[in-house]
């Protein structure tokens, strides 16, 4: 004799279940030169086409997660895109 308790009873097939993210590989640091990384650590101000590529639409200075730098080559960007604002370079803000 089965118990009634008031609850429906869940399908066993009903229930989700979550799907294996994909391995994905290490992303490549965009500051990289030949395959060095310039020492001291330096991003050029006036290579505007290097630091669109950093930057959204809005204007923002894209995160290190998204970008694939690594932290020094992420506080090196961060200057530059400040330094190329601050020249008129590069908008403070985008559209």
């Amino acid at each position: 004799m089965a118990i009634k308790t008031g609850k429906p009873m869940r399908a066993a097939n009903k229930t989700k279940k979550r799907r294996k993210t994909a391995a994905r590989g290490k992303k490549k640091d965009p500051i990289f030169v030949d395959g060095k990384r310039p020492r001291p650590m330096y991003v050029d101000y006036k290579d505007v086409e290097l630091l669109k590529k950093l930057i959204n639409r809005h204007g923002r200075i894209v995160g290190r997660r998204k970008t694939g730098c690594t932290a020094a080559s992420q506080h090196a960007v961060t200057a530059a895109v400040k330094r190329a604002r601050f020249m008129a370079l590069l908008p403070y803000v985008g559209e």
